[in-house]
Order: C-alpha cells, then structure tokens, then sequence
C-alpha cells in the first residue's frame, strides 16, 4: 500500500485499479460505496486504509468534517475565522483545513487527510517540519526555561551565525517578527538621516506597521483593497509607492523630493504579489541611487533569507544593503525577526543611540535555539542542500507549468531558488500590475483540485510557493500528476466550483 498512499495515478481510469490485487480493490470499491450512499459505519476514507493511505483520484471529495465544526467555533471568536488573513481560503473558496500535525514535507488535518504542503508556514521550514535537529534543540531549551526577559548565550551564538552568512550586517537586533523588523528598521532610517520619506514598492509587503501598508502585496493584495483603514493620511503621505522593477519611477521620487528621502526598503525578490524577480541591474541601481542621495537602502530579507541562498539575495545578486530586515528562517520555524546593518547606523538604537525600540520576548531562548541550530545545519550541509533544491524546484515548476500547456491553459511562472509562483495568465511578470492581470479564478479552481488530490498550496494568486530539503522527487512527481488530472478536469469543475 506503501504507492497507493498520495501516489494514485490521477489520470488513469478506474479500470487500472485491477492490477491492484482483490483486497486492494476491494477497500476502492469500499471508498466509492461509502461516497455514494454515505455508509454511516465507515465515517472517512481512514476508516479503510489507515492514517495517510488515502486515494487521490479525480471522484473523490475529502472528508473535512471534524475542520468543519472546528472552523465553525473558530469563526466565532476569530474575525472571519483565522489569526491572519492569508491563511483564509476566500480567494480560492471552501473551508481551510484545521492543521494537527506535520512532519517533514506532509501535514495532516483534523479528518486525518494527508497534504504535501508547499506553504511552509510561508517559508522558514527549509528544512522540513519537525526536523529531528531543530525539534532537540528547542526542546533542550525549554527544559532550561522558556523566557527570561534577560540576556542569554544562545542570543549571541545565533547572532554570529546571521553575521557571518550577511557580512552586511555588522551589528543587529532581535525582535519578535518580521512587521517589528520592517518597523524598526524604516524609525532607525528616519533617526539616522533626519528625514521623512520612505520609497516603499507597489505588491511589497514589509508587515502591518502602518506607513507600510500602502500598496502592500500578501493579504492586502489578495482581498484587493489598496491599503487598510485605520491608517492616517498624515503618516501614508511620507510613503512613496513606486512600481516595482521601474528605476525611472524612482530617479523621479527622488528628483521630486530631494533630500527629503530617508531610505529605500525592497523585497529583492518580491514573495508577496507572488514571486517576482529583479529586472537586471534594477538592485544595483537602486543602490546607486541611494548612494547619490545619502539614503538608506533596506533589503527586507524576510521571505529571502537564508531561502535564495546561504546569504541571501544580497548575496545571490552581489548587493550591499545598508540595513537587512529578517525573519522566518532565522527562528527555525518560531517567532523571530531582525534588523541590521552597518554598525554606525545600529549605533543609533537604544540605549547606545536615541532611535526607541524594545522587545520583552526578544531574543527568546526557543526561538534563538531552533534558529541556530536550523542555520548550523544550513551551513554545514549548505553546498548539498541549496543544489537539491534548485534542482528539484525546478522540476516541480517545470512539470506543473507543462501540465497546463499541455492542456491548452495560459500559464507562466517565477522562480528564484526554491520560492515560486505559477501566473495564470501567458505574460511575464515585472509588478504588481502585471501580476494583477493574473486570472485568479483559474487560480482557485487549481487550488481546488490540488487540495482534493493531497496537495496543499498557498491559498491566494498572490503568495509564493515553498520547498523544502524534505520534499522528495516522488512527492514533486505526485504533486505533477495532480496538476495534470486537475487541469485536464477544468472545464467540468468549473461548473460544479463557481468561484
């Protein structure tokens, strides 16, 4: 049963399940009575093949009872149900499974359904959930404590190790998560430079922090509203956002307000409109550019720390930041953000400088273990596991995007390393607007049947896809069999999933 389990070939009829074997057909032929008349005494396809061993094919509906009820108690006392809005399926439609467990490349929810997950918790399990050397780390600190509101060693161990991998960063800070970092970081500009103005690009996303929101990408962009009520006029003013990949719209901020601008913050590799990768030259230019006007340029290296590469994307495209804003990966999976970069500039944060900013859990011992030893493991095996995933996202991307050639579907996709975004639609994408054209009720009916056929991928056109050290090349080869058996049921689906 070991091949049956996530490995049903999606596209073959129903008479291939003769090879098989009797009692192998024997427990398909139960699943399919128990869907048609509903046998009250085998309640989920797990009653009959056991935790995981469920069959994909194109008639079957996973039961999703027990996340049902479960979404039923958490939307009354979460707005629309979640505790962020990506993680919402009303761009896709259903109900979003109620998660229980994971390990490695696999989740499962509260019916028992086994996924191959490409969210990662939006990208810091590079290694894989639950990962045996993260997992004792962050268990052998919490025996010692689990916060102390005081200095620890493990601080400065992860400390080192950020700094090594970015020499960018000469000095930093630990927060609690990436919003604080972005936060932080666009005060500690504003200090430094005594000016008001940040350029900020349209799709990026650097938290919820309010001059931050305007023209943001990830939730914001996949509800389609063009920034968040609450948010003052007065502070949205001195955020200037530009097209992302335009230099000239840039040279025009700063021609507009000159000596005004305090920095420039830049996901190098936008995650948040989807994956969208730099134009050639436009990170150079717009560290030149910086240069020229005595501003700051901030890498928020969130989503693309650790991720694009060992150094991230300044090291991937040979850039040096003033300051780098980090996240996800850095804590192994747990809360943890960071801001740094040049020392004369992180002078200016309290108590050394007059720049404000505290943290009661930052640098807590949990989160500085899984960090440290997620980034060890990075670095000592570095050389083997970014060439695995280059390779194997590649062939996932790939195989996925000539699934739906090959059934007649306009497709394109973005990818650096191993996060990705397929377009529905036959364009390149450049920025937002170019990503905005992107048809995203072919993007639920994909998601859709993804899901139906074990394979769970982010919930929005607008998010970036992740792999992980512990995707295997027969989950890819599965996750490639879906897309063929979802796209080549498109029309049918549409008519029975309206979007």
């Amino acid at each position: 049963m070991n091949e049956l389990r996530r490995r049903w070939p999606t596209n073959e009829s129903i008479s291939s399940v003769s090879s098989l074997g009797i009692t192998t057909c024997t427990r398909v032929l139960a699943i399919v009575w128990t869907h048609l008349i509903g046998n009250p005494n085998v309640n989920t396809e797990w009653d009959i093949f056991g935790p995981g061993e469920h069959l994909y094919s194109n008639f079957m509906v996973l039961p999703q009872q027990r996340s049902k009820s479960l979404s039923a108690r958490a939307e009354k006392l979460f707005p629309g149900g979640v505790n962020s809005p990506v993680r919402a399926f009303g761009a896709v439609g259903g109900e979003p499974p109620m998660i229980v467990r994971a390990k490695g490349a696999s989740l499962w929810d509260a019916d028992g359904n086994e996924y191959i997950y490409y969210v990662g918790s939006w990208g810091p399990m590079i290694l894989g959930h639950a990962d045996p050397e993260v997992v004792d780390a962050v268990t052998r600190a919490a025996q010692n404590g689990t916060s102390f509101g005081a200095s620890t060693p493990s601080e400065v161990e992860l400390a080192e190790l950020v700094t090594q991998a970015f020499p960018s960063i000469e000095m930093m800070r630990f927060v609690s998560s990436g919003t604080e970092a972005t936060m932080s970081a666009i005060r500690l500009a504003r200090g430094f430079t005594k000016r008001k103005y940040i350029v900020k690009f349209e799709g990026c996303y650097h938290g919820h922090t309010d001059s931050l929101l305007v023209k943001a990408g990830s939730g914001v962009a996949t509800l389609g509203i063009p920034g968040s009520a609450g948010v003052l006029d007065e502070l949205a003013q001195f955020t200037l956002a530009l097209p992302f990949n335009s230099v000239e719209a840039v040279e025009w901020a700063f021609t507009r307000h000159k000596d005004q601008i305090a920095g420039i913050i830049v996901e190098p590799v936008a995650g948040n409109m989807g994956c969208v990768t730099p134009r050639p030259d436009y990170l150079q230019r717009l560290r030149q550019i910086a240069d020229v006007n005595g501003s700051l340029l901030i890498f928020d290296e969130v989503m693309t720390g650790f991720r694009v590469s060992f150094g991230g994307a300044q090291e991937l495209y040979g850039i040096v930041p003033d300051l780098t804003t980090l996240g996800k990966i850095i804590g192994g999976g747990l809360p943890v953000g960071a801001y740094g970069g040049r020392a004369e500039v992180m002078r200016m944060v309290a108590p050394l400088g007059p720049v404000y900013q505290a943290g009661t859990l930052s640098g807590n011992p949990l989160a500085m273990a899984a960090g440290a030893a997620t980034l060890r493991r990075l670095k000592r095996d570095g050389a083997s596991i970014y060439a695995a995933l280059e390779s194997n996202s590649a062939a996932l991307v790939d195989g996925v995007t000539k699934a739906a050639r090959d059934s007649g579907i306009e497709i394109t996709n973005a990818r650096v390393g191993s996060m990705f975004t397929w377009f529905f639609q036959g364009s390149d994408i450049h920025d937002y607007d170019s990503a905005a054209k992107s048809d995203s009720k072919k993007f639920a009916q994909f998601h859709r049947g993804m899901l139906e056929r074990g394979v769970y991928l982010p919930p929005s056109q607008f998010e970036a896809a992740f792999l992980s050290v512990a995707h295997t090349s027969k989950d890819i080869d599965h996750t490639i069999d879906a897309a063929h058996a979802t796209f080549k049921n498109f029309g049918r689906t549409a008519a029975t999933n309206p979007s």
